[in-house]
């Protein structure tokens, strides 16, 4: 029998005691059952190009703007009003992440050297309120102007001032006995270490960390290089909108209470007990998901993680269905 998702992955298998826990949240069965008898027969492929913008084939400037782009990739959704960010670019309106995936492109037509860790460190909020502009205040610029000089600071001090070079002493892998790509990305850079406490237990979540490594994967892979020997250990990406998905799919049900607060726009704190348990149930009900998909799938065509991951982000990323809001840097 092939070792289930849960029993190979850290990160899974920290979310367990919450999952056990839970107050508000629960996954069921019964819905992921149903849902897997329908959607084991879709198409799933692997991203050819994590980009929604042509950035050329030179893999060291992608894996640079892959690591710039997950390093800013949370909050896009006005913690007052809820409406979200939005960018017109290149003919076309971006919403939420792609949003602020384009106005990174849009710098870069101008020349700007924004993924340089010398550029990073040195930014001031002016300097991100005119790389972002768009529809809205792209919410949390005091927090992105620090994290960028963390990062900025480090890359100058050991790494040349660029991911590539750090990548470049890591093995393709997440973990291997410390130097895989997720066990060095959450030890060189705190930014990184999406960690919280439930009931005295430590949950690690990893969601930014797992999501570049994930598009690092997809673009060598569209290159035509190795990828990540141990895909199958990677997990769903937990963040607001997959949450979404799960809830209207009925594979998870959140407790009336907390149902309320989400749907009025109550901010959810970071590390409440609420907002780990939505965390963890999205790791878990996608990782159940996965499997039971795999069950009805033919052993050329077994799904990783983070494939079911993408299924409900892209079917959800702009719904008008309101989702939790939670002021954190991690997602």
């Amino acid at each position: 029998m092939s070792t289930s998702f849960i029993e190979q992955s850290p990160v899974l298998q920290s979310v367990l005691p919450v999952i056990e826990a839970s107050r508000n949240v629960r996954t069921n069965a019964d819905e992921i059952r149903r849902v897997a008898s329908w959607m084991a027969y879709e198409e799933f492929t692997l991203p050819g190009d994590m980009f929604p913008v042509d950035l050329g084939r030179d893999p060291d400037h992608l894996l640079d703007v892959i690591m710039l782009s997950s390093s800013l990739d949370f909050a896009f959704t006005d913690f007052a009003t809820s409406v979200k960010f939005e960018v017109d670019h290149g003919g076309t309106r971006w919403s939420d992440s792609e949003a602020m995936f384009a106005c990174l492109h849009r710098a870069l037509q101008a020349g700007l050297p924004i993924t340089s860790g010398a550029w990073q460190a040195r930014v001031v909020r002016t300097d991100l309120e005119e790389l972002f502009r768009g529809s809205i205040e792209m919410p949390m610029l005091d927090e992105r102007v620090m994290i960028l000089n963390e990062i900025g600071r480090t890359l100058e001090a050991r790494y040349g001032g660029r991911w590539a070079n750090w990548a470049r002493g890591c093995e393709r892998a997440l973990y291997a006995d410390g130097n895989g790509l997720l066990e060095r990305l959450v030890a060189d850079f705190p930014r990184f270490r999406d960690e919280s406490v439930y009931d005295g237990e430590t949950v690690r979540i990893a969601k930014l960390a797992q999501l570049s490594l994930w598009s690092l994967h997809a673009t060598w892979a569209h290159l035509g290089e190795s990828g990540l020997r141990d895909l199958p250990r990677m997990t769903a990406f937990a963040d607001y909108i997959v949450p979404v998905g799960l809830r209207l799919m009925g594979i998870t049900e959140y407790a009336p209470d907390l149902e309320d607060r989400i749907n009025r726009g109550v901010l959810i704190p970071r590390d409440s007990h609420d907002e780990i348990e939505i965390r963890a149930h999205t790791l878990y009900a996608t990782a159940l998901l996965a499997e039971a998909c795999n069950e009805r799938r033919a052993a050329d065509r077994q799904l990783v993680i983070p494939q079911i991951d993408y299924r409900f982000w892209k079917a959800f990323h702009t719904t008008h269905w309101p989702h939790h809001l939670t002021r954190t840097v991690m997602y």
